[in-house]
C-alpha cells in the first residue's frame, strides 16, 4: 500500500516576498553566470512558459505523429506492442519502496522514471486507465517518501524528473489535493535541497561530466512542471542549470566523445537531451544552448562509431559492453536533421523505453548506400575506431584509446583496445566492477583488479599501475585501404617508462597489428596482456584462440625468442571473478628498450603464414602524409 502523503502546504509568499525572492533568485543566477558559464540568466525565462499541461517532452500534438508511425512503420508498431506488455507488468507490480543499495536510492528513482514514462505514454497514446491509475498511484507513492535522498544527488534529480512528468503528463487524472502534494514533494524534496546547492556552490554545479547533466537536467525538469505554482523557484532553478550545464555540454569538444566511456556517454547525452528537449517544448527555445556547443551537436557521432558488428561497444572506464539502445539519438536525428544517427538506433538491439517511440524517426538509409568513413578519432577522449566493413557481423572492429587517467570514472588503462572479428569479441575490457566494493571510488579504486593497469590490454612494467595523473594523446590516425591506424603516446602512462608508442594498425582490412617501441628509464619486466574469452593453445611465439569455429591467430613478430604464455584473470573475491576469461601474454624481463610487435589474424579453416615485415612507428606516419596529428 502506498504510504499516506504527509507533505506540509507551503505558503504562498507576501509581495514584498516574493519581489526579494524573485531579487535573489536572479542575483544566485547571474552570480553563476559571471563564474564563466554561459549563456548568462535571464529574469524572465519564463515569459514564454506554455500555458497548461502537459508541456514536457510530449505534447497533444506531437502523439498524433507517433500512432501514425505505429501505423505505418512496422519498427515502431514492435515497440508499442513491447512498451503495452511492460506498462500491463508494471499495472500488477508492487509500489516501489524507498530502499538504499548501498549508499544510492538511485535504482528506485529509474525504476520510477521507467515506471511513469512507460504508463503514462501508453495511457495518453491508449486511453486505459488502468495505465493512468497506476501510475498516479506510483506518482504518489514516492512523493510520500521521507526524502529523495539528497546525500546521493542523483537519486533525488531522477526522481524529480519522474514526479514532474507524472504531474505533467497526467495533471488531469489528478485531484487538486493530489496536485498540491506533488507540488509540494517537487518543492520540498526536489527543487529546494537543488537551491542549496546552486546558493553553495555545490561541487556537482560545477563539474564537467555526467553528474552535472544528470542533476541539471532532472531538477530543471521539475521546476518546469510546477513553474505556475512557484514561478520565482522555478525562474532561478532554470537561470542557475542554463549557467552551469556548459561546464558538462564543451565536454565533448571538439568531435563528440565523452571521456567517462560509452556507459556514462549514454547517462549524460540521455538527460542533456532531456533537459533541452523539455526546454523547447516547455518555453519554445533551448536557451541557445545546442548552438553553442558544436561537440554536443556531434555526440551522435560517438556512438555510431563505439559500437562494434556484434552488438558491444568499446567500453572503457566503469562501463558494460552491451550496445542496448539509446532513445536520445532519435532526438538527435530529428533535432539536428542526421538521419544517420536514427538509423543506428532503429538498428540496436535491446528492450524499447517510452522515449524510443515517442521520438522514433524512420529516416537513414544505413552507412553502406551513405557511405560513412571506417575509420574515426575523437580527439579530446583521444579515441580511435577502426573497421574492415559496415552492416557485416563478421567485420574486424578495433577500439583504441590514449585518454586521460584523471577522467571521471577513468580506470589506469592508456593504451588499453578491444577486437572484433568473425562475430566474436576476441579482446575484451572488463569494464567496471561493483559499485559498492569499499572505497570503489576513494582509497582502495586502484586496488581493484578491473580498475588496475594489468586488468586491461595493454603493457604493464613490473606489474606496477600506471600514474593516475597521466594522460596519453593520440599523436597519428590514418584510413588507407591497406593500413588504417593510430598511435599513442604513453610515455606520460608510467613513471617507469622514458619513452613508449603504441600503434594498432587494420592491414588490408584483414589482420591487426599491435605494436609497442618502449625505452625503459631502468630495466623491468614487460608484460604484454590481452584478456580474451577464447580458448587457447600456445606454441611458442604463436597462439590459436578459439571460440567456436572462428579463430584468431596470435604470432610475436618481434622480439624473437618471445614466448607466449596463459594467466588468471581471477581476482580475490568479492571483487568480480571474471568467469571464462584468461590473459595471453608476452613477458619480457629486464627489458630495457626495444619493439613488440603482434599480429593478429582471425580465420576459419587453415591460417594464413604470418608474412608481416615490422616497420618503425615514425615510418608509418612518414609514409602516410596527413597522418600526423596536431595537438
Amino acid at each position: 500500500m502506498a504510504r499516506r502523503l504527509a507533505c506540509r502546504a507551503i505558503r504562498r509568499p507576501t509581495l514584498n516576498a516574493e519581489a526579494l525572492l524573485t531579487a535573489v533568485c536572479a542575483l544566485g543566477s547571474i552570480a553563476l553566470a559571471v563564474a564563466g558559464d554561459a549563456p548568462p540568466a535571464s529574469p524572465d525565462i519564463l515569459n514564454t512558459l506554455r500555458q497548461g499541461h502537459p508541456r514536457l517532452l510530449a505534447l497533444d500534438a506531437e502523439l498524433a505523429r507517433v500512432r501514425e508511425m505505429i501505423a505505418k512503420e512496422p519498427l515502431a508498431k514492435e515497440y508499442h506492442a513491447a512498451l503495452r506488455a511492460q506498462a500491463e507488468r508494471y499495472v500488477k507490480d508492487p509500489p516501489l519502496e524507498y530502499k538504499l543499495v548501498g549508499p544510492r536510492l538511485l535504482y528506485v528513482s529509474r525504476a520510477a522514471v521507467d515506471r511513469i514514462y512507460t504508463l503514462g505514454l501508453l495511457f495518453r497514446l491508449d486511453g486505459d486507465a488502468a495505465f493512468a491509475d497506476r501510475a498516479v498511484a506510483e506518482l504518489l507513492n514516492v512523493c510520500a517518501f521521507r526524502d529523495w535522498h539528497p546525500s546521493h544527488f542523483l537519486d533525488t534529480a531522477e526522481m524529480t524528473h519522474a514526479v514532474a512528468i507524472g504531474y505533467d503528463w497526467l495533471h488531469s487524472r489528478l485531484s487538486p489535493d493530489q496536485r498540491k502534494a506533488v507540488v509540494e514533494a517537487i518543492v520540498a524534496k526536489g527543487l529546494l535541497p537543488a537551491k542549496k546547492v546552486y546558493d553553495g556552490g555545490g561541487w556537482w554545479a560545477k563539474s564537467t561530466h555526467n553528474w552535472n547533466q544528470v542533476c541539471n537536467g532532472g531538477i530543471a525538469i521539475g521546476a518546469l512542471a510546477i513553474a505556475d505554482e512557484q514561478p520565482e523557484l522555478a525562474a532561478f532553478i532554470l537561470n542557475a542549470a542554463r549557467a552551469s550545464i556548459p561546464r558538462a555540454m564543451r565536454s565533448y569538444e571538439p568531435d563528440g566523445g565523452w571521456a567517462e566511456g560509452p556507459g556514462y556517454w549514454h547517462y549524460a547525452t540521455r538527460y542533456n537531451v532531456y533537459y533541452l528537449a523539455a526546454l523547447q517544448t516547455a518555453l519554445g527555445t533551448d536557451l541557445g544552448l545546442l548552438e553553442a556547443m558544436p561537440g554536443f551537436r556531434k555526440a551522435g557521432d560517438f556512438r555510431l562509431y563505439f559500437c562494434g558488428p556484434v552488438g558491444r561497444t568499446f567500453n572503457y572506464a566503469d562501463a558494460g559492453d552491451r550496445t542496448g539502445r539509446a532513445a536520445e539519438m532519435f532526438w538527435l536525428a530529428r533535432t539536428l536533421d542526421q538521419p544517420r544517427y536514427a538509423w543506428h538506433e532503429r538498428a540496436c538491439e535491446g528492450r524499447p523505453d517510452a522515449l524510443d517511440l515517442l521520438w522514433f524517426d524512420p529516416r537513414g538509409a544505413g552507412p553502406k548506400a551513405e557511405n560513412w568513413p571506417l575509420d574515426r578519432v575523437f580527439r579530446g577522449v583521444e579515441v580511435a575506431f577502426l573497421r574492415s566493413a559496415w552492416e557485416d557481423r563478421e567485420a574486424i572492429f578495433v577500439g583504441f584509446k590514449g585518454g586521460d587517467n584523471k577522467a571521471n570514472h577513468s580506470n589506469l588503462d592508456l593504451g588499453v583496445f578491444v577486437l572484433d572479428a568473425l562475430g566474436q569479441r576476441w579482446a575484451v575490457d572488463l569494464g567496471g566492477d561493483d559499485y559498492n566494493l569499499p572505497a570503489y571510488f576513494g582509497n582502495k579504486r586502484w586496488t581493484y583488479y578491473r580498475l588496475r593497469t594489468e586488468g586491461h590490454n595493454t603493457l604493464t612494467f613490473n606489474g606496477e599501475n600506471q600514474d593516475p595523473s597521466a594522460s596519453a594523446p593520440l599523436v597519428a590516425f590514418a584510413s588507407t585501404p591497406a593500413r588504417a591506424f593510430a598511435i599513442a603516446d604513453l610515455s606520460r602512462a608510467s613513471k617507469q617508462a622514458a619513452r613508449w608508442q603504441r600503434g594498432l594498425a587494420l592491414l588490408d582490412r584483414r589482420e591487426v597489428l599491435v605494436q609497442d617501441e618502449v625505452q625503459l628509464k631502468a630495466p623491468a619486466e614487460l608484460a604484454w596482456t590481452l584478456h580474451t574469452p577464447a580458448a587457447i593453445t600456445l606454441d611458442g611465439a604463436t597462439a590459436t584462440l578459439k571460440i567456436g569455429e572462428a579463430c584468431l591467430r596470435a604470432a610475436i613478430l618481434e622480439p624473437s625468442g618471445a614466448k607466449f604464455e596463459t594467466a588468471s584473470a581471477t581476482p580475490p573475491p568479492p571483487q568480480a571473478q571474471n568467469a571464462g576469461i584468461t590473459r595471453l601474454m608476452v613477458r619480457l624481463p629486464q627489458f630495457s628498450e626495444g619493439r613488440l610487435a603482434i599480429l593478429l589474424t582471425p580465420y576459419r579453416g587453415q591460417p594464413p603464414a604470418p608474412q608481416r615485415a615490422v616497420t618503425p612507428l615514425r615510418q608509418w606516419i612518414d609514409e602516410t602524409p596527413g597522418s600526423a596529428l596536431g595537438k
